[in-house]
């Protein structure tokens, strides 16, 4: 990938590498999830008592932070061309 002699090569510019931390990723995703049924928690709330709770818990606000920001983008979103001057 080195174009000139001088370029260093990072661990991830080459594809495979970065399929390989990928992988890992998806392996300590895999564990967590696992350890979620396994692992005893002490709740203060029902709806922590099941199984991937936090996991769901935390898509739904992601979504609803993009939904959210998508409705304030058009309202606080100015004109084109708010910046040019009109003589």
């Amino acid at each position: 990938m080195a174009t000139k002699p001088n370029d260093k090569e990072y661990y991830l510019d080459k594809p495979e590498n970065v399929q390989r931390l990928l992988n890992v990723f998806y392996v300590i995703c895999a564990l967590l999830f696992a350890a979620d049924f396994i692992v005893h928690r002490h709740t203060k709330i029902a709806l922590e008592e099941f199984p991937a709770f936090y996991a769901v818990f935390g898509f739904v606000a992601f979504v609803m932070l993009v939904i959210g920001s998508i409705a304030l983008r058009k309202l606080v979103m100015r004109k084109e061309n708010y910046y040019d001057v009109d003589d």
